[in-house]
């Protein structure tokens, strides 16, 4: 069983930065594709990026140039640089895992979420 915490969300403004961190342990993250979903009030939750177990990475077309998503393996850390903010990015965050081998994420398991708001 894969325990997954993110942290690293906050408040910010429009063109401001964060980075979120997901970190695991009861597991080995190289096993895994790893990506982040979010969702925001009354919408359903979607996949914003995912990076296979070689690195690969892929991005929704909405965040396609402004985030960046890594991976350490040695650290059991997935990695969320998300750059250019805009108020629609405001949604809580989710990391998870999957064991399939797709960029299109199901998610065997998931973090609890953190909360990213973008003021203007």
């Amino acid at each position: 069983q894969v325990q997954l915490v993110e942290s690293g969300g906050g408040l910010v403004q429009a063109g401001g930065s964060l980075k979120l961190s997901c970190a695991a342990s009861g597991g080995t993250l190289s096993s895994y594709t790893m990506g982040w979903f979010r969702q925001a009030p009354g919408k359903e939750r979607e996949q914003v990026a995912s990076i296979s177990r070689s690195g690969s990475p892929y991005y929704e077309d909405f965040v396609k140039g402004r985030f960046t998503i890594s991976r350490d393996d040695d650290k059991n850390t997935v990695y969320l640089q998300m750059d250019s903010l805009k108020p629609e990015d405001t949604a809580v965050y989710y990391c998870a895992a999957d064991s399939r081998n797709s960029y299109r994420m199901v998610g065997d398991f998931w973090g609890q979420g953190t909360q990213v708001t973008v003021s203007l």
